[in-house]
């Protein structure tokens, strides 16, 4: 049996390996696409437990120790907040870590370049929209695949009813 808080090796490895294990799995995931991580199936799923295991050992260097596992859990928390507050600060890191949302349909037409940089099949978008109630395609001005996964939806009846309001807003002036 070995020791509990006994390091095997210096801390610093500790930070250094984790750092480096939190930006490449973080990267792997953002080119995994928007659509992997917001709508994450069976496959994914069991990925990303394949994944946390493969790079257990890289992170802690086959140290068991107490001391070692909360070093790790403290820089990965630690980077998540970094990595929470860059996004917030700087646009081109929220484009980096996050992504950007994607216009898979305008004006009613399906933007078949987008669904394909995506990932996305027809099949697939319209399954999204049946789940926001939409029916036909008619019914939508814009769809947006946001950088989290979620698709957002601007329906014609939305827009025509603005242009009234703002219509009537301007008669009162």
């Amino acid at each position: 049996m070995s020791p509990l808080w006994p390091l095997s090796y210096p801390w610093w490895q500790f930070l250094l390996r984790g750092s480096v294990v939190y930006i490449a799995v973080l990267l792997l995931l953002r080119l995994a696409g928007k659509r992997q991580v917001g709508q994450m199936g069976t496959g994914e799923f069991v990925a990303i437990l394949l994944i946390s295991n493969a790079v257990q050992n890289a992170m802690n260097g086959g140290d068991n120790s107490i001391t070692g596992g909360l070093i790790l859990a403290a820089v990965i928390v630690a980077l998540s907040a970094l990595v929470a507050y860059l996004t917030y600060k700087s646009r081109r890191c929220e484009a980096i870590f996050e992504g950007t949302p994607a216009l898979l349909v305008h004006q009613g037409k399906v933007l078949n370049h987008s669904l394909e940089k995506e990932l996305l099949s027809l099949h697939e978008l319209k399954t999204m929209l049946r789940k926001q109630g939409v029916h036909a395609m008619d019914e939508i001005e814009d769809a947006i695949l946001e950088s989290n996964g979620q698709l957002s939806i601007i329906r014609k009846a939305d827009v025509a009813a603005a242009k009234i309001a703002n219509g009537a807003r301007e008669s009162s002036k």
